[in-house]
């Protein structure tokens, strides 16, 4: 069930993967939902298979897409937005499309945009092998900068405000270099100065609905994630919870991106009920669809060699 909740910018904050229940989201107080108790209790049975599935699979998707295209790799059909085929080799189709959009990339930076545990860092990896890019973690970057603390401790120390300016430092830097995909912070969409640099390459908004980012993060664990201030002693209903409040002040930011990847296309595109069930490989290969179209819509931009 879609449930709709106005954003502050008014656009519409989706709850829609296939597990979560119609009595999950009560109504709301002071402008937050409110999660029932009976949610609460079933969540925690879905959460505790989910932890396990999560560890199953070595802490990552790994299912493989598997409905074969007819013909031999060479006589792959060309994938097209909205109509993704699967291929026995969904690895060669990443490759060649990614050979494809290099050509017309001239070097130019990626930056991927999102929330946190939207995958930024696991499909950006997968996407800088297939472009043959090198690939940064933003906050890693903001990290080795300030002496190796981790983002938590560098907020909790000097506040989001320090680590925001330092944020802004790094994509500064990484927008001045070439052939780079750059996951970033996903709060660095809040500051005007940032979209600046990240105009230098191309912005890429991966587009998770917030109880699949919350169920995600639930099963790994909320301690290292600061921003997550929403109390609770559920990990699901304090990272959902924080997540709500996050995504109405960044939403209207996230639509400055170049290219948006909506993973429930992605997902009603393939035919699979579960969200987690997307591979990384599949992610990366609509996300350079979606350049290589962003790319032909703009064909008459200046191009940074």
């Amino acid at each position: 069930m879609e449930v709709a909740a106005a954003a502050a910018c008014g656009a519409n904050l989706r709850f829609s993967s296939p597990w979560i229940w119609s009595d999950k989201v009560e109504g709301r107080s002071n402008g937050f939902p409110r999660i029932s108790q009976q949610c609460t209790r079933r969540h925690s049975t879905e959460l505790q298979r989910r932890r396990s599935e999560w560890v199953r699979r070595g802490g990552r998707v790994s299912l493989t897409v598997s409905n074969a295209c007819k013909g031999s790799p060479q006589q792959a059909p060309s994938v097209q937005s909205g109509n993704i085929c699967t291929s026995f080799d969904s690895k060669w189709l990443l490759k060649n499309k990614g050979e494809e959009v290099t050509s017309d990339l001239n070097g130019r930076c990626i930056f991927l945009v999102g929330m946190m545990g939207c995958g930024k860092t696991t499909v950006g990896k997968v996407l800088s092998e297939a472009l043959g890019y090198s690939f940064v973690d933003s906050d890693k970057y903001v990290e080795e900068a300030v002496g190796g603390s981790p983002v938590a401790q560098i907020i909790k120390q000097f506040g989001e405000s320090s680590f925001r300016d330092y944020e802004s430092e790094a994509l500064m830097n990484l927008s001045l270099m070439s052939r780079q995909v750059v996951a970033t912070g996903g709060g660095a969409v809040t500051l005007p100065i940032n979209w600046k640099y990240m105009k230098e390459g191309i912005s890429v908004y991966l587009d998770v609905p917030l109880d699949a980012l919350a169920c995600r993060i639930a099963a790994v664990g909320t301690d290292s994630r600061p921003l997550l201030t929403f109390e609770s002693e559920d990990a699901y209903t304090k990272a959902f919870m924080s997540l709500f409040t996050l995504l109405k002040k960044r939403r209207c930011s996230y639509s400055n991106a170049d290219v948006t990847v909506s993973l429930q296309n992605i997902a009603a595109n393939l035919g699979l009920e579960d969200l987690l069930d997307i591979t990384p490989t599949a992610i990366a290969l609509e996300v350079l669809i979606q350049i290589e179209n962003f790319l032909q819509r703009n064909n008459g931009m200046s191009i940074r060699i």
